[in-house]
């Protein structure tokens, strides 16, 4: 009987002994021939013109196709983690900053140190090899402003690295949630994001954790409301870096941020509630969805009721009803109406002929809703003819017959178009004006008297 142990000996022995590279190297090609056995292509049939063009377009895996997912995973895991690697550390930065200090170049700006190209080039060959990107003579001329020495300010200079350093921790803070890697986040993605930050948030220490769903809906709601105003369901991540809103976000990790400040952060924990609370007080029936009759409370409650009745058949509603994130939206457009997003919104309710702009028959529908309502009230109504004078006088459009919309974002006036077509309290500001300014500056100069010294 033959001795197995004695014959493998043997012939192990025989072979020449390999390298770890060429172990390697063959474990490298047999995985490809398997690999490309089992997607059924030939490892080195390409076509003739990948000799002068690189492949640059590379299908995303299927969701079946588990391998090449979490192969593309981990690659994306890697990248960004080498990434991270690059950037300045706390420590780092400190000794960029001594450098700077180091090598000021004299006289001081006031109080302010100042620094010269020669010595500014001296800190970059001592900062070391993480901080040759900001250091070029664009970033200098950038900086420089009118010193006599050609000089710029150290400080200045530091914030634009701290500035950079920030923006780039917090791309790759954002591209770990984003989960098709293609730099852009979905509703599921920003709200992952949002909800892991809060407890690094000392502002919101004070949250039940039972509200942390309805503070995310509310804080992703703005991003989505400003940044995808086309409603595709996802959000570049450099719109993201590019807008206030994550700076609005992350500046409530500042423990002494005052009481003002709050109120005026849709991010902030008075914000949210205060929203939510608004919600809850106009859901009377307590189903935790808004009817018409409902939301027409919102305000002061002189939104026209053929606005209103526009708001539900252009809106997601559910049996009739508007829930939660529906009415965020709904908010978001009544608060900031001087914003084209929020004109965007507004404008598609009074274009009830879906012709993407506004006629005079448009107007007429809205406006006889306010002269309706100025008759309940006991006032005169207003003459259409004399406000649609007066709105297209405002506007000025291209076409002196039509409203576009991009003829009320480009006018300023789109505020106060759509508080007089739709908001009874809007239109009575808007025709009492010279009043209302007549008597301003007189309570100014009372108060100017006695809060201040001449």
């Amino acid at each position: 009987m033959m001795d197995w142990k004695k014959a493998l000996k043997a012939h192990v022995a025989g072979k020449p002994t390999r390298s770890e590279e060429e172990k390697r190297a063959e474990e490298t090609q047999l995985f490809t021939e398997l690999y490309c056995q089992w997607k059924g292509v030939q490892p080195n049939r390409q076509h003739q013109s990948f000799k002068s063009i690189p492949k640059f377009y590379f299908k995303l895996p299927a969701e079946d196709e588990v391998l090449q997912q979490k192969l593309r995973e981990e690659s994306r895991a890697v990248f960004l983690q080498r990434r991270s690697r690059q950037l300045l550390d706390n420590d780092e930065l400190q000794g960029l900053w001594f450098l700077l200090d180091k090598h000021h170049t004299p006289p001081l700006m006031g109080d302010e140190k100042m620094i010269n190209y020669e010595d500014f080039l001296k800190v970059s060959a001592e900062a070391g090899p993480k901080c040759k990107t900001y250091f070029t003579a664009t970033v200098f001329a950038k900086l420089l402003q009118k010193d006599p020495y050609g000089r710029i300010s150290i400080m200045q200079f530091f914030n634009y690295v701290m500035r950079k350093v920030w923006l780039h921790q917090t791309r790759i803070g954002l591209s770990l949630y984003d989960v098709a890697g293609q730099g852009y986040l979905k509703e599921a993605d920003l709200e992952n994001y949002i909800l892991e930050l809060i407890p690094t948030l000392p502002q919101l220490d004070g949250l039940e954790k039972s509200f942390y769903s309805f503070y995310v809906c509310t804080a992703v709601r703005k991003f989505f409301f400003f940044l995808d105003p086309l409603r595709t369901g996802r959000i570049k991540i450099q719109d993201i870096l590019a807008c206030s809103f994550l700076d609005d976000l992350l500046e409530l990790r500042d423990e002494d941020l005052s009481k003002e400040m709050q109120e005026s952060n849709w991010f902030s924990a008075p914000s949210a509630l205060r929203v939510y609370g608004q919600y809850l007080n106009l859901d009377k029936d307590h189903n935790g969805m808004l009817s018409k009759e409902e939301l027409s409370r919102y305000g002061t409650g002189t939104l026209t009721p053929v606005f209103l009745n526009r708001v539900f058949q252009e809106c997601l509603t559910y049996d009739g009803e508007m829930d939660y994130k529906t009415y965020l939206d709904f908010v978001l457009a009544m608060e900031n109406r001087k914003e084209p997003q929020a004109l965007q919104y507004i404008f598609r309710l009074l274009d009830i002929q879906n012709r993407s702009y506004l006629n005079i028959f448009a107007l007429n529908t809205f406006f006889r809703a306010i002269q309706e309502q100025m008759k309940i009230h006991g006032q005169e109504p207003v003459s259409f003819e004399d406000v649609k004078d007066e709105i297209f006088d405002m506007v000025k459009p291209a076409d002196p017959l039509k409203i576009t919309l991009q003829d009320l974002i480009n006018s300023g006036q789109g505020e106060t178009v759509t508080n007089i077509l739709i908001d009874l309290n809007g239109f009575w500001t808007y025709e009492n004006r010279e009043v209302l300014v007549q008597e301003n500056p007189a309570d100014d100069l009372e108060n100017f008297g006695e809060g201040e010294e001449v």
